[in-house]
């Protein structure tokens, strides 16, 4: 994973509410089990006024010329509601968002996107509407967006610093395991046959 400190970007505004995960990638769209080649159905029912042909809508925020490149969305409340697909975050971080800012996330989809760091930022409704359509620094290191705290867990924030996944992180814990194994196997041999 990509380890996540400091990021500077246009912000697309998708000012919505319940923002669900089969909006940001409709299950049709998921041709695979893997996290690649979801780009292309992200937000599929409102990118597009014809699914099958990809033919864009123009009024969609991320068919506009200056938001194509956005590597932050910004939302309304519970972003990422719905289901737990995975994919949801897959699709936003292989088209190249970075970031979501958001009123609020669905807990499931606030873990994913730590898990595969894209960097989830809670904050009040009139401080993304003043984010919305400018360029934004997000310092994870800081906590800040333009200088507007945000909070994050201790360990999502070390793990987003340092790219770590889930295994990773166990792994920062090997010798404790190793010492814990040891024990174990003089308790427990059979255990280890």
């Amino acid at each position: 994973m990509t380890p996540f400190a400091v990021l500077t970007s246009i912000v697309a505004p998708l000012p919505h509410d319940n923002v669900d995960t089969d909006t940001i990638i409709p299950s049709r769209e998921m041709k695979s089990t893997g996290k690649y080649g979801l780009a292309e159905g992200l937000f599929a029912p409102w990118r597009y006024v014809d699914v099958a042909t990809r033919k864009e809508n123009p009024d969609f925020i991320l068919n506009q010329p200056e938001y194509r490149a956005a590597q932050i969305l910004a939302s309304g409340a519970n972003f990422g509601c719905g289901s737990s697909r995975e994919h949801a975050v897959w699709a936003l971080a292989e088209y190249g968002i970075r970031c979501v800012i958001a009123e609020s996330f669905a807990p499931i989809f606030y873990n994913n996107c730590i898990r595969n760091g894209l960097a989830p930022v809670v904050l009040p409704k009139t401080v993304i509407s003043t984010l919305a359509g400018g360029t934004a620094t997000i310092d994870l290191a800081a906590q800040t967006v333009n200088g507007h705290r945000f909070e994050i867990d201790p360990e999502a924030k070390m793990m987003m610093l340092e790219g770590l996944d889930a295994i990773d992180l166990t792994l920062k814990h090997r010798d404790a395991i190793a010492v814990w194994q040891a024990k174990d196997r003089a308790v427990r041999p059979w255990i280890y046959l």
